[in-house]
């Protein structure tokens, strides 16, 4: 089955993995919507150069991830959803005794809750054509803690939850459910951070990304935004038929210990 044709639905895709996500699917003939809490000429020229690049319609819906009622009226606004990727996701680091209340509070509303709430108001667009699929972006953090991410750690562990329980509710039907895990993907939030981890560490950057970042990753290799997408591109086709409520890490083999 071709997926051109299909609207997908990327939440938190104005850069980073989303957009490279959004990206790699329009390379396949699916229609897509890009999404941020932002409403910038530069997010809806992105939608544009998608467009006119592949030949498919895309577009940009803002929409605040932390709200509930925005991320439901973010799938109403786009009219129809045959994939849902739940991408939108921030990070805060911090010990649990120190981590500020507001921050906890952001990161389970925006990494977890709306996907909940996407996912709620996906499904019966999903139910009416007859097919769909739910991609949760979740992370290596969702098999495994590390200190200091309290919320993180929990809010991925929801998704990974979560995306089991919407499996089952929909195991007799054409919709699946299943979350990518990625461990670090060089993305412009790692790239931030270089700087003042090299001045810290007093290393230079291959040290820092080798020593530092990935530490926890056997193969001390980054995972690529294109080994992500491809992932989620593999669930949307017919050989993802029958893999329901399961993670897929990509990891080098953080999580294989």
């Amino acid at each position: 089955m071709s997926l051109s044709g299909k609207t997908a639905i990327i939440t938190g895709s104005n850069s980073g993995l989303g957009l490279g996500i959004a990206r790699a699917f329009a390379a396949e003939g699916i229609d897509v919507v890009l999404n941020s809490f932002t409403d910038t000429e530069e997010d809806h020229a992105l939608a544009a150069e998608i467009a006119e690049e592949h030949g498919v319609t895309a577009r940009y819906i803002k929409a605040d991830m932390s709200k509930g009622n925005e991320a439901r009226g973010l799938i109403e606004a786009a009219g129809a959803c045959d994939i849902l990727v739940n991408n939108a996701g921030i990070q805060h680091v911090a010990p649990v005794d120190e981590f500020p209340a507001d921050k906890w509070d952001a990161i389970i509303a925006i990494n977890l809750s709306s996907a909940f709430h996407t996912t709620a108001a996906a499904l019966p667009m999903m139910r009416k054509a007859g097919w769909g699929r739910v991609v949760n972006i979740a992370s290596a953090h969702g098999l495994r803690a590390s200190p200091y991410k309290s919320a993180y750690v929990a809010a991925k562990h929801g998704i990974v939850g979560l995306t089991k329980t919407v499996a089952l509710e929909c195991a007799q039907e054409p919709i699946t459910c299943n979350a990518i895990c990625p461990g670090y993907v060089l993305t412009p939030i790692i790239e931030k951070q270089l700087p003042d981890q090299m001045k810290t560490h007093n290393m230079d950057r291959e040290t820092v990304l080798r020593e530092v970042i990935l530490v926890k990753q056997p193969s001390r290799e980054f995972a690529t935004i294109e080994q992500v997408a491809g992932a989620a591109l593999f669930l949307c086709s017919p050989h993802g038929d029958q893999i329901r409520g399961t993670t897929i890490s990509l990891d080098g083999g953080w999580t294989a210990s």
